[in-house]
């Protein structure tokens, strides 16, 4: 007999696996049963249950008078639950009778529901349906069990294109947006979320939390029955800054406009609010929520004009930079504003003639005419005097070159032009350039929103504020979450009889000179017109401009862009105007009606003086 004993070290290796793989089983069973059970509860729970979501209502979006702006409206669903074996004729002639109402092709319809039935699946039929077709739909429920039709809430736009621009749209998220939301159990595949605007930027809170309905399966997905509806909660409210009256004001002017195209910015200069924010052309954000039956009859693969010339638009100032130069020719110290110049129409630089806009010349003028009667050959003279380098510094002071930093995407800072730039490319710079960098021409270029800026910091003597367009963010049961506040950026440091001198140009620019077109009765207004070169066709048309009513401080600045306008003064300043009337519309009311209280009181025909004969004292 053969002695096999096994050796000790060997049995002790057994015995250390053996404890290791009862450790590890031990340790598995922990985590499957302490850590990890709520995760592999939930796993189980969605093994055993589906849900067909219920869109929630989107928070509602109102302008600073409450006027909705975006809200939500009933979109019916129609989902089909197999309930038992069908015969294939049955489903044929349900396929049928839900083809006509639907507008839907009967193949492809009656496949689904083979589909559906064979699986034993429910299936979402079709979305976004009309209240015609839903009650059409609903005597078809009776007679065809297992047929029934959903709530949701589809998101709607009363008012169309009307700011579009700011609001943005919803759309159906896809491959990129299902990547970043996966692990938020409020979003599925066919979710709609925010694709642009506001409704991007604030897609967490204006994202309300969907109901469903909840379906029992067994292990093969199969349905037994229907568990439970969960109501959904609507997403918080959103109220903007926004006057609904001066954004009226400013779609209609630049969809009358000589082009259609342009901007209109407006804010309030003491603390950056927005108050009109246009851009055209516009576009209708109902178009990314129709249905498939409300989309007959559109253009198909229609281009829509989602890019915001607002603060994607790019365009040489023309002469409202003249503010700019106006600042930096008194800061210099070199050009006292009683200082004359005689323009003849053109300025001889040498090698070339510049040209001033007014052909037959301005004549003699100081610096207050120059503004006012925008004299290009004042500026190309006085502003060699002041120095390129000089007028490139207080366009910095003045945030050219800089993003306004609204929170809205895709914003450009345009850009600054003057001798850094030219040097730091080892490149040349020349008296030509000083003199197109003086009136606003050249490579400078700026957005319609740095343009309102710019007026706003005039308005306000140097501050430029952070502009912003929501006011306040209110859930559903009534607490705010979020308010929007003021927040300075930075400040243009002038001396006060600069200030007084620039303000007082501007004031004659309405009253007397280009802008005569802004004058509102009972308002102050001062304003800047301006016409910009374009080598790819008409000028453009600017305006910016701020007004105050009585002692009380500027409450509105405006800018306004007109591609192709060819003149500010024609095509942009009466768009202004208007806007500005509209948010000055309570105090210029108070203002109109005490006028006339007072010239009502005054007398019509003050009696002559009678002279008092003298009196003779009796002798």
């Amino acid at each position: 007999m053969i002695d096999r004993q096994i050796p000790q070290e060997r049995l002790e290796l057994v015995w250390v696996l053996a404890y290791g793989a009862a450790l590890l089983f031990l340790l598995r069973l922990v985590n499957l049963q302490i850590i990890g059970a709520a995760h592999y509860r939930e796993i189980a729970e969605k093994n055993r249950t589906q849900v067909i979501a219920q869109a929630a209502p989107r928070g509602r979006i109102f302008s600073s008078d409450e006027v909705a702006l975006a809200t939500s409206k009933p979109s019916f669903s129609l989902i089909y639950f197999p309930d038992q074996a069908r015969k294939n004729s049955e489903i044929e002639r349900m396929a049928r009778a839900l083809a006509r109402p639907l507008g839907a092709d009967y193949e492809t319809l009656r496949n689904s529901i083979f589909k559906a039935a064979s699986r034993e699946k429910p299936v979402r039929l079709a979305e976004n349906l009309p209240p015609r077709i839903m009650l059409a739909l609903s005597e078809l429920k009776a007679i065809y069990p297992g047929v029934d039709i959903i709530v949701e809430a589809r998101r709607y736009y009363p008012f169309g294109p009307y700011l579009s621009h700011l609001m943005g749209y919803i759309g159906k998220m896809d491959a990129k947006d299902w990547t970043a939301r996966s692990k938020d159990k409020n979003y599925s595949m066919d979710s709609r979320i925010g694709k642009a605007g506001l409704e991007k930027t604030y897609e967490k809170e204006l994202k309300g939390k969907d109901g469903g309905i909840y379906l029992e399966v067994d292990s093969r997905g199969k349905l037994n029955r229907v568990l439970e509806s969960r109501k959904w909660v609507p997403g918080a409210d959103i109220f903007l800054t926004i006057d609904s009256k001066a954004q009226a004001a400013a779609e209609e002017g630049l969809a009358k406009s000589i082009s259609g195209k342009g901007a209109v910015v407006a804010l309030d200069p003491r603390d950056g609010r927005v108050l009109a924010f246009a851009s055209a052309p516009d576009y209708d954000p109902n178009m990314f929520v129709l249905s498939g039956s409300e989309r007959e009859g559109l253009p198909a693969g229609k281009i829509l004009p989602e890019f915001n010339v607002a603060l994607q638009g790019t365009y040489p100032p023309g002469s409202i930079f003249k503010i700019v130069t106006a600042a930096a020719l008194l800061e210099s110290g070199r050009v006292r504003p009683e200082e004359r110049a005689v323009c003849p129409g053109f300025y001889d630089a040498g090698s070339r003639i510049f040209k001033c806009w007014e052909k037959r010349g301005h004549g003699s003028v100081d610096f207050t005419e120059g503004l006012a009667r925008s004299c290009d050959v004042y500026f190309y003279i006085n502003g060699q005097r002041a120095g390129a380098l000089n007028i490139e510094k207080y366009a910095r002071a003045f945030r050219l070159g800089q993003a306004s930093g609204i929170a809205l995407p895709d914003e450009k800072g345009g850009n600054v032009f003057g001798p850094s730039p030219r040097a730091a490319k080892k490149s040349y710079w020349f008296i030509g350039d000083t003199l197109n960098l003086a009136i606003g021409q050249g490579e400078t270029l700026m957005t319609p929103m740095q343009a309102a800026g710019l007026i706003a910091a005039v308005a306000n003597k140097g501050v430029f504020h952070r502009p912003y367009y929501v006011a306040r963010i209110t859930r559903s049961d009534g607490e705010t979450i979020f308010e929007g506040k003021s927040e300075t950026l930075s400040r243009v440091d002038l001396k006060p009889a600069t200030w007084d001198l620039v303000r007082e140009g501007l004031h004659s620019v309405v009253q007397e000179g280009t802008g005569q077109a802004a004058k509102i009765e009972g308002a102050e207004m001062y304003g800047k017109t301006g016409t910009a070169q374009n080598p790819h066709g008409k000028d453009h048309a600017w305006f910016v401009a701020y007004a105050t009513v009585g002692d009380e401080p500027a409450k509105v600045a405006v800018a306004v862009l007109v591609e192709h306008g060819e003149h500010g003064a024609s095509a942009a300043a009466p768009i202004a105007r208007n806007v500005i009337e509209a948010v000055l519309r309570d105090d210029l009311k108070k203002k109109r009606e005490a006028d006339r209280a007072s010239r009502a009181a005054a007398p019509k025909n003050p009696p002559a003086s009678v002279p008092v004969p003298a009196v003779r004292s009796a002798l």
